[in-house]
C-alpha cells in the first residue's frame, strides 16, 4: 500500500479543490495544494511521516500567506451600506426606551427599529434621538 499512497493524496487533493468550488474564500485550495505536495512526496517514496509533514507545512503556509489577502476581501463595510447607513440619523422615540425592561422602538424616516438607550437611562415617547450604533437588529440611540 505504501507505493500507491500517492494515489489518496491525489484524491484527497481532488476533493478539497472540488469542495473549494463550492465555498466561499480560498480555504480548502491550500489544503488541496498541501495533499497533491504530499502525494508528490509520496511518489518520491518517502514515508508517510514525511508526507504528513509536508502536507502540514504546506498547507500551514499557504494558510498563513493567503491571511493579509483574505482579510482585504472580508474587510468591514464602509459606513452607509446596509444598515449602518443610520448610524448617525435622527429618530424619534415612538416606544418609551427602556434598557431595563427591554422595550423601546424609534422610527427613521420610514423604517422601525428596537432600540436601546445608550447610556442606560429611560428616553421617554417622543424624545428626538440620533443613532450611535448597530449591535445586531437593534439601533443604540442617545437623545438630542
Amino acid at each position: 500500500m505504501g507505493d500507491k499512497l500517492w494515489v489518496i493524496w491525489m484524491f484527497v487533493a481532488a476533493v478539497f479543490v472540488v469542495a473549494e468550488i463550492f465555498t466561499m474564500g480560498f480555504f480548502l485550495l491550500w489544503f488541496g495544494i498541501g495533499a497533491a505536495v504530499a502525494g508528490l512526496i509520496a511518489l518520491l517514496g518517502l514515508k508517510l511521516g514525511w508526507q504528513l509533514a509536508c502536507f502540514v507545512v504546506a498547507s500551514g503556509i499557504l494558510v498563513a500567506a493567503s491571511r493579509p489577502f483574505a482579510e482585504k476581501l472580508t474587510k468591514k463595510q464602509p459606513p452607509g451600506i446596509g444598515a449602518d447607513r443610520f448610524v448617525g440619523q435622527r429618530g424619534v422615540v415612538l416606544e418609551a426606551i427602556d434598557n431595563i425592561r427591554n422595550t423601546g422602538r424609534i422610527r427613521i424616516g420610514k423604517e422601525e427599529w428596537r432600540a436601546d438607550s445608550e447610556s442606560g437611562d429611560a428616553i421617554p415617547e417622543g424624545t428626538s434621538v440620533v443613532v450611535s450604533r448597530l449591535e445586531g437588529t437593534r439601533v443604540i440611540v442617545k437623545p438630542l
